[in-house]
């Protein structure tokens, strides 16, 4: 049974700073739901989904691909399932999975049959692309009688009209006096009309979405179902791109919504592997104190004409040599004593480069000054020991009564001093 991940160092650590978050951030109230053992909704964490890009009856690449995603962090994971051979391979991809599996049915009822009697943990369902109401309940029936949860949603380039053209040139007409009311207002009239049907079958383990290629239209749209249903919310902006601006716009609006207290479980959905959608959905509840690191968090200063060694290929080296430690350990990499001192306060391990030389510090307190040639090795050294001192619970993570005394400006080439020594 998958369950969210938790931190390596202390379980009660981590319980106490959920409660701390929870004070700094109300969650809206909701029903809360079961995938698998993985809760959403209600006061359980948000959680991280991701949908593998393999085709499902292929299994020993989806199996391959879930596994990833589940290492990255990803609680939940989803698969097509247009095809009935892809159905017929559910059963051997379940009993490989770590995490719970979701089925994702658009256009034939008969594959979210067959996926609840291979055993998913939640459905995918669009009410919209099947015609036969009657299909519709047999799809809820079965579920409520497994115990199995369904999302339904909404996405802005579906909600207008397609085949009564009487009422599409009216909600057209209207759209282009307000598109963005008029559409919100679409997607919450759909809703309602999904949330009838479950209503007249007493199912309500239901999970809805709202999503749009427009971070503004996301914000509004979440925003407006949160007011109308209780429901869990699945947060997601759709056809968001390729990581590099996929990640601007899904963080923005996603960003946005968790910070309102709005969103009970998040995909960030890219056109590349979907690994990305974790790692940075990962760093989005971390960077909103919603879920705890299980990796060092590594800062850096930016670039500046001060700085006197390569301080971004450093940056990447650091990154490279801390995969694999599991203990969220704070590290900052400072090229300068203006703010270098200030803003590694709160790291755990820090360290100052200067032309030729860096000094290392470990919580406030000065350890070495090595070689520029040594910097690495000597910074990833002092991770590790500090990392094993916290599991053997000798030292605590994040103390923030420290204070670095910045040490005196490293001279030019020129042998002139760069800025005045600082000192209170």
């Amino acid at each position: 049974m998958a369950k969210v991940a938790d931190c390596t160092y202390n379980s009660c650590v981590r319980e106490n700073l959920l409660l701390e978050l929870a004070k700094m951030i109300p969650r809206r109230k909701t029903r809360q739901i079961n995938v698998g053992g993985v809760l959403i909704g209600g006061n359980a964490p948000v959680s991280i989904q991701s949908m593998t890009s393999t085709y499902t009856y292929d299994i020993d690449a989806t199996v391959a691909q879930i596994r990833a995603l589940a290492k990255a962090g990803c609680d939940i994971v989803r698969v097509a399932v247009p095809e009935k051979r892809d159905t017929d391979a559910l059963p051997a991809i379940l009993d490989q999975s770590p995490v719970p599996i979701v089925a994702d049915v658009h256009f034939h009822f008969e594959r979210a049959l067959e996926a609840v009697e291979a055993g998913v943990h939640k459905i995918r369902l669009n009410p919209g692309n099947i015609q036969d109401r009657k299909q519709v309940d047999r799809v809820i029936a079965a579920c409520r009688d497994r115990g199995i949860p369904i999302r339904v949603g909404v996405n802005e380039g579906s909600v207008v009209e397609r085949k009564d053209k009487q009422l599409r040139a009216a909600q057209q007409s209207d759209l282009q006096v307000d598109r963005r009311t008029h559409l919100i207002r679409l997607m919450v009239e759909i809703l309602e009309d999904y949330m009838r049907i479950f209503d007249d079958n007493k199912f309500h383990d239901v999970v809805i979405s709202a999503k749009s290629i427009d971070a503004g239209m996301v914000i509004d749209a979440y925003r407006a179902i949160s007011e109308r249903f209780d429901l869990p919310l699945h947060l997601g902006v759709t056809h968001a791109g390729p990581p590099e601006t996929g990640r601007i716009r899904s963080i923005a609006a996603l960003g946005s919504l968790l910070s309102m207290g709005v969103g009970d479980t998040i995909r960030i959905s890219y056109a590349a592997d979907p690994v990305f959608e974790v790692d940075d959905g990962k760093e989005l509840l971390c960077s909103l104190g919603m879920r705890n690191r299980l990796e060092p968090e590594l800062i850096a200063c930016p670039t500046c004409g001060r700085i006197e060694i390569d301080l971004i290929k450093l940056t990447a080296d650091v990154k490279k040599k801390l995969v694999g430690i599991k203990t969220p350990v704070k590290v900052a990499i400072m090229g300068c004593v203006v703010n270098g001192p200030g803003e590694a306060e709160g790291a755990d391990v820090a360290i100052f480069a200067g032309k030729g030389k860096g000094i290392i510090y470990v919580q406030g307190e000065q350890t070495c000054t090595v070689s520029e040639d040594d910097m690495l090795e000597a910074l990833h050294r002092e991770v590790v020991a500090f990392a094993q001192r916290v599991e053997r619970g000798e030292v605590q993570l994040g103390q923030r009564d420290v204070t670095i005394t910045p040490p005196d400006p490293l001279p030019r080439k020129d042998g002139t001093i760069p800025l005045p020594t600082i000192r209170n």
